[in-house]
């Protein structure tokens, strides 16, 4: 027999050790398939039918054989998985994201097999475990509820724990690797209270794991900094021009470059210098919404260097890899604040000229900075005259998330343009006010020199935004779904994923 406190230290383990597992999930898929929504859906609902499964497995187990050696067997298995997906994870995906780019297909299928191969087998023994633990610990019937009530409660609030624990205090400080390895041993050590004193040996043997060095998180070609913040994957590559680049998860897309030799890019960063010469007056005040490794700023500090600019970027660890590797610190009158764009501008009392979101984390898009709300929010922001400017993902052939945001833009602003001089991205701007196309156009004939190469294509290429459909609002905005069907539809028609570089290119 097993006391029932022994039973009661186990379900509330494994309940730890399956939602920690889980977090543990989200930044393990996070470098190959991203952090969207729909990646976290994927990962919820297969933890969910893993734990189903072993619900039912656990309790016809234990009606066949309530032996405690059995439920402490399932454990310790358990256990011995989640130690080893951290080193089996890494060559996994790097073949399931390959495969499927070649058969054409998004994160969507991607990170639900990846999820599939990983995890299946330890969420599952785990979700054994409750039920299993019930039956051995039921003496009466009478007593059934009671039983079953208190070992379930210590099983949810173990995963209360874990999920804590793991989010907010052990992967930030030791990471991925040793968080999950830290709760095999946690496991083994648990299961070790049925199997017997002598299996304690076995958890020093997983904790021995620990020491093992992370190593490199997603091998890169180039690869100088790498890290993982509390909200996602940091990476920084140098090419073979030396010019430095920074990527995000899944690295889909380039969020900062630095160039030794010139603050331009050649990218879509560049649209953004065509801005403060379409105002009415000199742009004394800028927010820069994604102010990222502060590409924006850099150059702006070269060719408008009266503008003061606050950049707001909700990941510190992104400004501190931009601070070390993408020239964050050049320009003296950027003042970088740690906040996500959308609270920081509620709290505010501050307005601004030139109010610029590049916080769109290509290809995904946080929908809260998409809706008529935000921009509503935006416009009580912006100094009379100012002008707000998106970047926004697209593909060549398909504006369907571009109207849809301009649409919404229209739904706070009079008056809204648009801007396509690369094939996956577009620049819309919103004004406060009225103003011709005329006007504008001239406006941008008094670019720097060093961006005057961008004028013809800005007259060639500015287009009204007309509103279609419904705007999206904080209750409904489908911008994942936008998203994957523009990406998925281009890639399945055999699309050209090279971008072509903006005559700005250093």
């Amino acid at each position: 027999m097993v006391s029932r406190a022994r039973l009661g230290v186990l379900v509330f383990t494994a309940g730890g050790g399956t939602l920690a597992t889980e977090i543990a999930a989200s930044r393990l898929l996070a470098p190959y398939f991203g952090s969207s929504t729909i990646v976290w859906a994927n990962i919820i609902g297969l933890i969910l039918v893993y734990l189903s499964i072993g619900y039912w497995f656990g309790g016809k187990l234990a009606d066949r054989r309530p032996e405690p050696r059995l439920l402490g067997s399932i454990v310790l298995v358990a256990a011995l998985f989640v130690a080893v997906l951290p080193f089996v994870s890494r060559p996994i995906l790097d073949v399931a994201v390959r495969g499927l780019d070649a058969v054409s297909v998004g994160a969507v299928v991607g990170s639900f097999f990846a999820a599939l191969a990983l995890f299946a087998v330890p969420v599952t023994l785990l979700g054994a475990v409750s039920p299993f633990a019930i039956r051995l610990a039921l003496d009466d019937v009478g007593e059934a509820g009671t039983v079953a009530g208190r070992l379930y409660a210590l099983s949810t609030v173990g995963s209360i724990v874990g999920t804590f624990a793991s989010a907010l205090l052990t992967i930030p400080l030791v990471g991925t690797q040793r968080t999950m390895l830290g709760s095999a041993a946690l496991l083994v050590l648990a299961g070790a209270l049925v199997l017997g004193t002598r299996w304690q040996l076995a958890t020093l043997a997983v904790a021995g794991l620990l020491f093992i060095p992370a190593g490199t998180i997603k091998a890169s070609s180039g690869l100088v900094y790498e890290t993982e913040s509390p909200y996602q994957y940091v990476q920084v590559l140098q090419r073979a021009d030396g010019s430095r680049v920074l990527k995000l998860n899944e690295g889909v897309a380039v969020h900062s470059v630095w160039h030794p030799r010139s603050v331009l890019t050649g990218g879509e960063w560049d649209m953004f210098l065509v801005v403060p010469p379409l105002l009415d007056r000199p742009v004394e005040r800028m927010l820069v919404v994604g102010n990222a490794g502060g590409t924006i700023a850099r150059a702006y500090g070269k060719l408008y260097p009266d503008v003061r600019i606050d950049g707001v970027e909700i990941d510190p660890k992104v400004t501190e890899a931009g601070r070390r590797f993408l020239g964050l610190s050049d320009n003296p009158n950027l003042r970088v604040i740690t906040d996500d764009g959308r609270p920081f501008l509620q709290l505010t009392d501050e307005r601004y000229d030139v109010i610029v979101v590049d916080a769109y984390r290509q290809p995904y898009i946080p929908f809260y900075l998409a809706t008529e709300e935000f921009f509503r929010l935006a416009r009580h922001h912006l100094a009379p005259g100012g002008v707000l400017a998106l970047n926004v993902a697209a593909v060549p052939g398909d504006l369907r998330l571009g109207q849809a945001i301009g649409t919404t833009v229209l739904s706070a602003f009079p008056e809204a343009w648009r801007w396509k001089p690369l094939r996956f991205n577009e620049l819309v701007l919103a004004f406060d006010r009225p103003l011709p196309r005329s006007r504008l156009l001239q406006r941008a004939g008094k670019v720097p020199p060093a961006v005057a190469s961008l004028v013809p294509l800005f007259r060639a290429g500015l287009e009204p935004v007309r509103a279609e459909g419904d705007p999206l609002t904080d209750d409904r905005a489908p911008v994942e779904w936008l998203t994957d069907r523009m990406i998925v539809d281009f890639i399945a028609a055999g699309g050209d994923l090279d971008e072509r570089p903006l005559p700005t290119a250093p």
